[in-house]
């Protein structure tokens, strides 16, 4: 088989794609790019078992078809060298050597057999299917990923938990610290369901979904999830088990609301937080009827360090401590500029919400545990 593409086009392609692909492969063919065309249609294929993305685009001309494994690593580099201009692939379908041609030269490197490479995993019969845009979902894995836990040994909690119900999805990831719940209202759904995204596809569709109003289809079953958008499909193995009832660990009663802006109050945690405690960076808020003091010390270096910022606070006075480096991430994580801090008591764990949302169709509560002063 034979076909002419553009250098660039393919090196595009192929970059996306090649994420997936793992430094440690349980089986050497998944070192490889799988290509197969059909007419003239190109489908490219990385796998790790776990998770596949496939691409498939049009190109320049084509003759025969069939499948053959390429060497991922050495096709990248060479590709990287060029700028852009055609490129002719002649691949002889009994040896699976592929001879690379360009205006000035030719490269030749050994394929593999397309057969040995494993198949893509299919959902049942009864699948769920979701149409969601690419902002929503782009958003929804961006707002929760960072709250993930990286605990192996509780893998339901790795990953960002996904609930669709009534035209709503939701987004969710916790590490039993901090929380955060993302909710889209502009989802069209079949029916009601949840499964829990893996981190390695989270991160990847993080990385790569287009930021516009294109359309994604998600669909999935009680083993495995296929997004498709533009020219990419992305198949992967979701985590089993049951996640924690997170609604159960939201206050629903919090008399003390500050109102704070959000970007001074990261600004200040960070110069103070220099001071605090290299073992746990416990940082103490100190907050009154306007008046916010944020406050770090650590006595084994005899260090400390304290700053007023101003805020409008309801409720009686009161003094909480806090993480410093999960207040940072949690406040760097939301886009607003103003934030409202709901909280019950020392003890019991503040949510964090925008004073003004950017999207009417978005809500987002970010949940964070205290420490003890």
């Amino acid at each position: 088989m034979n076909f002419i593409v553009s250098s660039t086009q393919l090196l595009n392609h192929l970059q996306t794609v090649s994420r997936v692909i793992s430094t440690k492969n349980t089986m050497a063919i998944l070192e490889n790019f799988l290509f197969s065309l059909d007419g003239n249609n190109l489908t490219i294929t990385a796998s790790d078992v776990e998770t596949t993305m496939t691409t498939t685009f049009e190109v320049d001309s084509a003759s025969g078809s069939g499948v053959v494994a390429i060497e991922s690593k050495r096709l990248l580099n060479i590709l990287k060298e060029f700028s852009e201009q055609p490129l002719t692939f002649n691949i002889d379908d009994a040896s699976m050597k592929i001879d690379i041609v360009w205006e000035n030269g030719k490269s030749s490197v050994q394929g593999i057999n397309g057969a040995d490479f494993p198949q893509v995993q299919s959902l049942q019969d009864g699948a769920s299917n979701v149409e969601i845009t690419t902002d929503a979902l782009l958003q929804g894995l961006t707002k929760t990923l960072f709250a993930a836990s990286t605990d192996e040994f509780r893998p339901v909690m790795t990953g960002v938990f996904v609930e669709l119900s009534g035209g709503k999805a939701k987004f969710v990831a916790t590490d039993a610290h901090k929380l955060v719940c993302y909710s889209r209202s502009d989802v069209k759904t079949e029916s009601d369901g949840s499964f829990i995204f893996p981190p390695k596809p989270a991160n990847l569709l993080k990385g790569i979904l287009p930021k516009d109003d294109g359309m994604v289809s998600l669909s999935f079953d009680n083993k495995n999830a296929i997004v498709k958008f533009n020219d990419y499909t992305l198949i992967c193995r979701l985590i089993e088990g049951s996640y924690p009832n997170y609604q159960a660990v939201i206050p629903t009663d919090a008399p003390r609301k500050l109102t704070i802006d959000r970007a001074e109050l990261c600004s200040s945690l960070r110069r103070v937080s220099v001071c605090s405690n290299q073992a746990n960076n416990l940082i103490k808020l100190s907050i009154m009827a306007n008046q916010l003091t944020v406050s770090a010390q650590d006595i084994d270096f005899s260090v400390s360090a304290h700053e007023r910022v101003k805020c409008l606070y309801e409720g009686e006075e009161m003094e909480i401590g806090f993480k410093s480096s999960y207040l940072i991430e949690i406040l760097s994580n939301l886009s607003c500029s103003e934030v409202v801090i709901n909280l019950s008591d020392p003890n019991r764990a503040g949510t964090f919400i925008p004073l003004d949302k950017n999207d009417a169709d978005e809500d987002v509560l970010m949940l964070l545990c205290p420490m003890q002063l």
